[in-house]
């Protein structure tokens, strides 16, 4: 009998959601976007397997929490977030039904990969509800800029080094030529967008600093008055007279937000609308670093073309 005791424990423990990795074959990681995926993949190599909970046409914003996807995160090992409230509508909701603590805010399990890159946009003052969509700690649409993917991928090396001390060296040496190319992609992006530095855009909503700030352009409008609202007619007629006036012929935005006013916005102002798949949008086999190489090529052709339709 005295032998009973402990046995049950250890069997209810090793049911107990959440119990500490224990399992043999490779690390379960789940990513909310699918550029955080493929830096998995790329660092993680067979020693992990990977997941996407959104997918490429969704607003990452917006993300049904569906009990499909609470039941992938039960099963991870690690769970990387974008971080800085951007999954905060829905991810909190598959984590909690998830009932697995490793991938807790706060666990060895969670990554908040907004810790690992220089952020823009940080507010200097209160910010409130009235103000739209305003991230709090930064603006979360960093994935854009190569640095930040070589960033984290650093860090994932050293997490998943954490979490499987048997595959530190191949981590380490497969973060660290990743962070090579993305640093190599970066520079070759700056060269090529110089003959651009200060082209004047105006982009739908607050996401494309971190791509403005990489090419060297100026945004000087947003269709949302303010983040995540809908613009007015008193704004879209504001909007087409700065275009005009700052000759701004290029309006960029993402595929999940409606064309119809901006394609009315730019034709007045004799422009263009550039729908762009942005950020963390890449499609099934695209890499991260093609994916931005992708996105910067396509706008800085249009820009080459004068933005004109």
């Amino acid at each position: 009998m005295r032998r009973t005791i402990p046995i049950l424990i250890l069997a209810t423990a090793l049911l107990a959601p959440g119990y500490a990795r224990a399992k043999k074959g490779p690390l379960q990681v789940v990513a909310t976007v699918p550029s955080l995926a493929s830096i998995a993949t790329e660092v993680g190599g067979e020693r992990v397997t990977v997941e996407s909970i959104a997918l490429a046409t969704q607003d990452p914003h917006f993300v049904d929490a569906r009990p499909h996807l609470a039941l992938s995160l039960s099963r991870a090992d690690l769970l990387m977030a974008v971080g800085l409230e951007l999954e905060v509508g829905w991810l909190p909701v598959l984590q909690t039904g998830s009932r697995n603590s490793r991938i807790q805010t706060g666990a060895p399990g969670y990554m908040d990969c907004s810790s690992h890159v220089q952020l823009r946009e940080l507010p200097t003052s209160r910010i409130d509800r009235s103000m739209g969509d305003v991230h709090a700690g930064g603006n979360p649409h960093y994935l854009v800029d190569p640095d930040a993917g070589a960033a984290i991928a650093l860090a994932l090396a050293q997490r998943l080094t954490e979490l499987d001390p048997d595959g530190a060296d191949g981590y380490e040496e497969r973060a660290e030529e990743f962070a090579k190319r993305a640093h190599d992609l970066r520079n070759r992006i700056v060269n090529d967008a110089a003959p651009a530095a200060g082209t004047p855009v105006v982009v739908y909503h607050e996401s494309w600093v971190y791509l403005v700030e990489l090419l060297g352009l100026q945004q000087v409008g947003t269709v949302e008055p303010k983040p995540g609202i809908p613009p007015s007619p008193a704004h879209v007629a504001r909007l087409i007279d700065t275009m005009q006036s700052r000759d701004a012929r290029l309006l960029l935005q993402e595929p999940f937000y409606p064309v119809r006013t901006t394609e009315l916005i730019a034709g007045k102002a004799d422009g263009q609308v550039l729908v762009v798949r942005f950020g963390p949008d890449l499609e099934a086999g695209e890499s991260y670093l093609s994916h931005i190489e992708d996105v910067t090529a396509a706008v800085l052709a249009a820009l080459a073309q004068g933005g004109a339709p």
